[in-house]
């Protein structure tokens, strides 16, 4: 299972899978807020990587650039990217972004 390094926030790593039709498993972060790592790691599970980045992407913690489902969502697009898994292209496109 690859390991991602966090930056900007509380938790330092992240450990995941993504099957070869992109779908995330195994989510794990070491350190940060467990309560709340533990169920964004739970409502991931079994979900299009795609629509996992494009739910998470951008999210803050209070001042911080980042915040840990930002960190997934980063993880996990050049997971993508590193192992050519196209994105969907009408999710990436319709789906609300934050603001």
């Amino acid at each position: 299972m690859p390991i991602y390094k966090t930056s900007g926030v509380c938790s330092r790593s992240i450990t995941f899978n993504v099957s070869p039709d992109g779908l995330v498993s195994g989510v794990s972060f070491d350190g940060g807020c467990h309560g709340n790592l533990q169920g964004i790691a739970k409502m991931v599970e079994g979900c299009k990587a795609w629509e996992v980045i494009d739910r998470l992407e951008g999210i803050h913690c209070d001042k911080k650039a980042t915040s840990c489902p930002d960190q997934l969502a980063r993880c996990l697009r050049e997971y993508l990217e590193e192992h050519d898994i196209p994105a969907e292209k009408h999710l990436l496109e319709n789906t609300p972004r934050p603001s």
